[in-house]
């Protein structure tokens, strides 16, 4: 089997979803496994290929037109008088490449952006656009736009996110199985039920939430 480790090194990392899998990891997986051809990457573009079919040994194939062109590379960009500061850009942000908080202007990093484009449908207010991430002409595409130390940067930093993800996650859900157990704990104060019947199923509910909260946490 090939080495999807190795393949996704050769990816450009922009976790754009183009390829039709969740990230390049994901991708690099498939194309191991035997499940995607090696021309789904827009990004890495004609160069990707050659890339990919040097180090598989699978035969150089141009690029599917079913997942999108090559083409240069663009940089997201808010209108910051518009925008509402809602936050959705910053969850949809692959690499973190967005800053900003609640009810607060969001700006884009542009030297961490990698144009995935993952932003822009989510926005509300459609305030966001992409510009060229290159002055000239012509443009640079595919691997020439996009060179190897940025693709380890965001490689390194959709790493991270992903951690931070997961970890904003488990502090929410022990939050929540913490209000429960107080709440379990202190059922009768708690609650505006009475009758003891009614108490012992709402008693209940709460402990198979808990239960079912607790075997989620538990490692797999």
């Amino acid at each position: 089997m090939l080495d999807a480790q190795q393949i996704n090194a050769l990816l450009p990392q922009t976790q754009c979803t183009r390829c039709g899998f969740p990230d390049c990891e994901g991708y690099a997986r498939a194309i191991a496994q035997g499940e995607a051809g090696i021309n789904q990457c827009p990004p890495g573009g004609a160069e990707g290929v050659r890339r990919l079919a040097a180090l598989t040994g699978l035969p150089e194939l141009p690029l599917s037109e079913a997942h999108g062109q090559e083409g240069p590379r663009s940089l997201a960009v808010i209108d910051e008088a518009w925008c509402i500061g809602c936050t959705l850009c910053i969850k949809a942000c692959p690499v973190d490449a967005i800053i900003g908080t609640n009810k607060h202007m969001h700006t884009v990093i542009e030297s961490q952006c990698t144009g995935c484009e993952l932003c822009i449908p989510v926005c509300p207010v459609d305030c966001i656009s992409l510009v060229p991430a290159h002055d000239g002409e012509p443009a640079p595409t595919g691997w020439a736009a996009w060179p190897q130390e940025l693709a380890d940067q965001a490689r390194q930093r959709y790493a991270f996110h992903q951690i931070r993800v997961e970890r904003a996650k488990a502090d929410h859900e022990a939050r929540l199985q913490a209000k429960a157990e107080h709440k379990l704990a202190h059922i009768e104060e708690a609650s505006r039920l009475t009758d003891p019947q009614e108490l012992d199923k709402k008693r209940a509910v709460i402990e198979a939430a808990l239960a079912r909260a607790r075997a989620r946490r538990q490692p797999s």
